[in-house]
């Protein structure tokens, strides 16, 4: 992991706005944004594979780009990160160590990206930064987000799917995924304090 660190950290500082015309990566197809686009970018310019499956990426790290804020104070995180989809079966009988949430977060190369506005007109890489949910000084994060799942499975097992909310989680939230009011997919999302601690932020 700290070798695919090293060369994303060459990119820090270079516009990866510019970086998508010259690799060919769609920014907007038909005035409509294409979500994954910075995360294309970096994956062709450092030669990484892509993939969308639960299982880390490459097999053994997972790949995760954030948006940023300049502030008075420095860079913030601007949205919560997705981590993986929640199905509910799956997560009721399944505890937390065998989770894909786990799995997910146990190694984690996370980009920081300037958020300039919704032109996209400017994106500089920020930062890029190493995560390990087993590490030593990860112990006290590894329990609350611990507590964040068993909370779900909790309220999966005893009220059902449609009954997780955004409001749950300190940590880690539950929440709806899909266009719209009234979808019924959600996954779990890494709140703003947690990915401010995954980069090595200032608290939000």
């Amino acid at each position: 992991m700290a070798e695919v660190v090293g060369r994303l950290q060459r990119l820090v500082g270079q516009d990866l706005r510019t970086l998508a015309d010259r690799h060919g990566v769609t920014v907007f197809r038909q005035g409509k944004l294409n979500k994954g686009w910075v995360g294309h970018v970096i994956e062709r310019c450092r030669g990484l594979s892509l993939s969308s499956a639960q299982a880390p990426d490459g097999g053994t790290w997972e790949l995760k780009v954030v948006s940023l804020s300049e502030t008075d104070k420095g860079w913030k995180p601007k949205e919560t990160m997705q981590i993986t989809m929640i199905n509910p079966a799956q997560v009721e009988r399944t505890p937390f160590e065998e989770s894909h949430l786990y799995t997910k977060l146990r190694r984690v190369v996370i980009c920081g990206r300037e958020f300039a506005d919704r032109r996209e007109s400017r994106a500089r890489l920020i930062t890029v930064g190493a995560f390990n949910l087993d590490e030593l000084r990860n112990e006290l994060v590894r329990e609350q987000i611990k507590r964040d799942y068993e909370a779900v499975r909790a309220a999966i097992r005893t009220q059902g799917f449609s009954a997780l909310t955004g409001h749950m989680g300190v940590l880690v939230q539950p929440r709806t995924k899909g266009p719209g009011h009234g979808s019924t997919s959600r996954a779990f999302y890494g709140r703003k304090a947690l990915v401010a601690l995954m980069l090595s932020l200032p608290p939000p």
